[in-house]
């Protein structure tokens, strides 16, 4: 008889981990034939339990917990993402985790996700992006064959959350520009001109120029853009080529900082707060519309004076959605120009 395991003891009887040095496999261990023979069942422990069952029909298989899912998924799926997706799911996974870590899949049901959003109904955005971070998490593991179970979020409802109305004024823009040092008036057209993102409109580079246009890939979605250099744009630009050009600049980098090193995330903040605060003190009946001027704003002012000039999908194109309803949804916030009746 063999020796009793004195680790992996989750393990079932007769299932072994052997270490390889190309990842971890389990092996059923068939005590009943002799000489000692092994049966690989793969690298992925859900998957070995199932072919242990399989093989041993009358074991009883442990359940697998919706926490193997998520451990998975962090190791082979989140490395992929984006930077921010990357940060976003990392916090919000804490959340899945504390409520559903060792919750066996197959016991998941609707009013568990209905629970969860009713237990975290004091942060309703993060409830929402919680429920929608289970769906993907649920749905990989149908793929992985985990489960072959209906997604437990179709048909529950998130929160109802206030669509954000505030439209960046052209006169708050303006306040907030003229206080602004030189670095953050590049950076505050480029994204206003371009309506990408502040993390995309920070890593364009002088390389994405080509053939008369800003080329884009937006790190979220992953859309390419071509962006036509005319106008305003083509302006910022030769600029931005003229203080590069007197600065000596070696990086690619379009922002740049006073002292010609690169802009990055926290000198865009610090700068963008230092001239809201000087923009309120010198505007002080502009005070609360600065206040709650973000720089992320400036992706939805770009939407809708684009949509009022051209039409909401041009906005749309702009924007890199595919579907017009999106930015109706998310970034239209001044509403249709229309006609009076007479």
């Amino acid at each position: 008889m063999g020796r009793k395991p004195s680790k992996n003891l989750n393990m079932p009887q007769h299932m072994r981990k052997r270490a390889q040095r190309s990842g971890k496999v389990y092996y059923y261990f068939d005590t009943g034939e002799k000489p000692r023979r092994e049966i690989p069942l793969g690298d992925d422990y859900l998957i070995a339990l199932q072919k242990y069952a399989e093989l041993r029909k009358n074991a009883e298989t442990p359940a697998a917990t919706f926490g193997a899912v998520i451990e998975r998924y962090e190791r082979d799926v989140l490395p992929t993402l984006a930077r921010n997706t990357i940060k976003t799911h990392t916090s919000d996974m804490k959340h899945l985790k504390f409520s559903f870590s060792s919750a066996p899949i197959d016991q998941i049901r609707p009013m568990h996700i209905q629970a969860f959003l009713d237990d975290h109904r004091d942060k309703p955005t993060t409830a929402n992006r919680c429920k929608r971070l289970f769906s993907v998490l649920w749905n990989t593991a149908r793929g992985w064959g985990y489960t072959d179970l209906p997604n437990p979020c179709a048909g529950i409802m998130g929160h109802s959350i206030e669509k954000k109305t505030a439209y960046v004024s052209d006169t708050v823009f303006a306040a907030v520009r003229e206080c602004a040092s030189e670095a953050l008036r590049d950076a505050l057209d480029l994204a206003y001109y371009t309506a990408q993102r502040p993390a995309d409109t920070l890593k364009m580079r002088g390389r994405d120029i080509a053939n008369g246009f800003l080329e884009v890939s937006q790190g979220k979605t992953k859309k390419r853009l071509r962006i036509s250099i005319t106008g305003a744009l083509a302006e910022l630009l030769g600029r931005i080529a003229v203080r590069k050009a007197q600065h000596k600049i070696n990086h690619d980098q379009l922002l740049m900082n006073s002292d010609g090193k690169p802009f990055t995330q926290p000198a865009l903040r610090s700068h963008f707060d230092r001239a809201r605060i000087a923009a309120k003190k010198k505007y002080p009946e502009l005070a609360d519309q600065i206040e709650n001027f973000k720089f992320r704003d400036l992706r939805a002012k770009a939407a809708d004076d684009t949509s009022d000039q051209r039409g909401q999908q041009a906005a749309a194109d702009l924007l890199g959605h595919d579907n017009v309803k999106t930015t109706q949804r998310h970034y239209l916030r001044r509403g249709k120009i229309v006609e009076p009746t007479k």
